[in-house]
């Protein structure tokens, strides 16, 4: 085993790697940016060293910069984690060339797992399906791309042939849609993967998506560790991972993981990977290879639960030489384990990335309930990187129990100060199908006005009413009647009226009599008595409400807004002085805002343009995803605010549309 292994990586799957090398006894060097000078992974390091700006090209994707960090700190050896370099074939070289162990496959396993065109052909000629497509069309000829695209057969996916994870992925299932595809995926593949290539897949009808671990040794050893169902997908985004798959039984799984062992053959693979494939929901057996993932997936804690197995143990240990302890025979899937994704984004409002700065953090304590994390109190959450937080496990001898498990942890999982997907988390694992297990990868995309129609429980209104009461409330031996915040007035008391915002939804509560026994009334709802106190040097409120005691994780922003969390809802809670504009009011206005801090990666339209409701804008990138702007009502862009390559923040004002004048 090594001595030291630098982390060439940020965020929880560095927090997730140093644990496991800490285990071991292995000392930690973690690598960092100016944005993570102070992250959770350089904290819990051993050694960290800057190598760079919070751009990450110019520090995390520096390879240079690294392998440097690494010789200087006398590591033997390099662990990726996932993205930035950990499928990188020149890093791997890189490494090498240092005398650096990498913590992954061969640079030529990489290179031919790397390129989706040359890794279906290297798979299909070991025997293992494939999906029908076109690989040899050149993008630059729209007359080819539409014969191929009618000769596979809509609906087609576009897939950048460089990389994975979903950018640069595109559904088309019309000819018509074809152009404007094609532009789009090959602009956010150059970006993600210096490399704007495509091909062409016919797009499997009711697709399941699962895939097989893969573990093999440089002597020669391949195993697979079971299957992971990845069905639950927003965008090619996966969303909610679990093993094993409920669709297959043990034939179906065999024929999978052979097929998976034969596909890592094929190109020498050494240590962990993934092959994904497409099964169709109607028929298991019709199964077909996808791509493989040459690194450890996010997913990975799913299967060290049903399998017992520590992947990054594993990891270090082949790249180190060893030989794998156990047979394909000896390898044995044990109940059920789910796991979710905790993102910074707002599925209300389409999903866009959030951002902020860490208030406090709750996470989930339990048995047979894990947490990888990357947070903090006190981390800033930006738009240089992915928006992924954290993952929430939760392991059950059977199915429902780990469901189960994971709806309570996710209960109690709360980021207060940045804006999460907790409660759509929470109302997916709800959903009928979800339960039955009845998946497929466009389920959440056919549900998702149920999923995202989230309300703020009154709850929250009422705890920040009375919260606000609490800090208005004097303290002190000695109490001067007329400093009490009861509205009292000659003839009785009026009670105090707060008009309440969290996001889009406001709420009046009226509240009479003090904190600790008092009645409000929500808007035109019956009043209910009351009674609140703070707990924990302020940091808790305990709220008995509608006949329950309910207890929130609060604190509160340099801003002065209130942060409430209870059952998967971290939101903020203010006063607001004046009520919404009507949306026939803020259409009227056609102001066209950032719904997200990022990046301007192209302006389609000039000052003057005559605009149809709908038609595109311009495009932000954020976290690694484009987000098309377009434009509110029919009009004329009388003023355009920004330009291709500008920053641009939360609600910053792009462009302005005036509305066409009705005759």
């Amino acid at each position: 085993m090594f001595d030291t292994v630098l982390v060439a990586n940020r965020g929880e799957i560095a927090v997730r790697v140093i644990r496991t090398l800490r285990r071991l006894g292995v000392r930690s060097v973690a690598v960092y940016s100016d944005a993570d000078a102070d992250a959770r992974h350089v904290r819990e390091a051993d050694v960290a060293v800057r190598i760079g700006p919070a751009e990450a090209a110019r520090s995390y994707l520096d390879i240079a910069a690294v392998v440097r960090a690494a010789v200087d700190t006398g590591a033997q050896a390099v662990h990726p984690g996932y993205g930035f370099l950990a499928e990188n074939a020149a890093f791997a070289r890189a490494c090498a060339e240092a005398g650096l162990a990498f913590v992954g496959p061969p640079d030529a396993a990489i290179e031919a797992m790397g390129d989706k065109i040359r890794a279906k052909a290297t798979v299909s000629a070991a025997g293992v399906p494939v999906v029908p497509g076109r690989s040899d069309v050149d993008a630059d000829d729209p007359g080819a791309l539409a014969a191929a695209a009618a000769e596979v057969g809509y609906p087609v996916l576009l897939k950048p042939s460089a990389g994975g994870g979903g950018k640069g992925m595109r559904l088309v299932e019309r000819p018509e849609e074809l152009a404007g595809a094609v532009e789009s995926a090959r602009r956010e593949a150059r970006a993600a993967f210096g490399d704007d290539r495509l091909l062409l897949e016919r797009f499997v009808t009711a697709p399941r998506h699962i895939e097989i671990q893969v573990l093999a040794d440089t002597h020669g050893t391949v195993l697979h560790l079971g299957e992971r169902e990845c069905s639950l997908q927003r965008r090619h985004q996966k969303i909610i991972e679990e093993a094993p798959s409920v669709l297959l039984d043990d034939a179906a799984r065999a024929r999978m993981g052979a097929a998976a062992a034969d596909a890592a053959r094929s190109v020498g693979y050494v240590g962990a990977g993934t092959v994904e494939f497409i099964v169709s929901a109607h028929d298991p057996d019709e199964f077909f290879f996808m791509e493989m993932n040459t690194r450890l997936q996010v997913e990975h804690p799913v299967t060290e639960l049903v399998t017992g197995m520590d992947l990054v143990e594993w990891q270090l240990r082949v790249a180190a030489g060893e030989p794998l302890a156990l047979r394909q025979e000896d390898v044995r899937l044990t109940g059920h384990a789910v796991e979710a994704r905790v993102y910074a984004e707002d599925p209300a409002r389409g999903f866009v990335p959030t951002g902020g700065t860490v208030l406090a953090v709750g996470e989930p304590v339990a048995e047979h309930v894990r947490v990888d994390s990357g947070l903090r109190a006190g981390t800033a959450v930006g738009s240089h990187y992915d928006p992924m937080l954290a993952k929430v496990i939760a392991w059950g001898p059977d199915r429902d129990a780990a469901l189960h498990r994971l709806d309570h942890a996710l209960g109690e999982t709360a980021v207060l100060g940045v804006p999460t997907n907790v409660p759509f988390l929470r109302a997916l694992l709800a959903d009928d199908e979800v339960r039955a297990g009845r998946l497929d990868t466009g389920l959440v995309e056919r549900r998702l006005d149920q999923l995202v129609r989230v309300e703020v429980p009154a709850e929250f209104f009422v705890a920040a009413a009375l919260d606000r009461l609490l800090s208005l409330s004097p303290t002190g031996p000695v109490v001067d009647p007329w400093d009490v915040p009861s509205g009292w007035r000659l003839g009785g008391p009026g009670g105090v009226t707060f008009r309440l915002r969290s996001g889009d939804t406001e709420a009046m509560v009226r509240v009479e009599g003090l904190p600790g026994d008092a009645t409000v009334t929500v808007d035109d709802a019956e009043p209910v008595p009351v009674a609140a106190r703070w707990t924990d040097s302020r940091a808790g409120l305990e709220l008995r409400y509608a006949g329950e005691l309910r207890r929130f994780r609060r604190t509160s922003a340099p801003d002065g807004t209130l942060w409430l969390a209870r059952n998967g809802f971290c939101l903020p809670v203010g006063e607001r002085p004046n009520l919404l504009a009507t949306s026939g009011e803020s259409a009227a206005a056609g102001p066209v805002t950032s719904p997200m801090p990022g990046t301007v990666l192209v302006v389609k339209v000039a000052e003057g343009d005559v605009v149809r409701a709908g038609a595109p804008l311009l495009v932000v990138e954020a976290m690694k995803m484009e987000h098309t702007i377009t434009a509110p009502v029919d009009g004329v862009v009388a003023e355009l605010h920004v330009r291709a390559g500008q920053q641009v923040a939360l609600d910053e004002p792009l462009a302005l549309v005036t509305p066409e004048e009705t005759p």
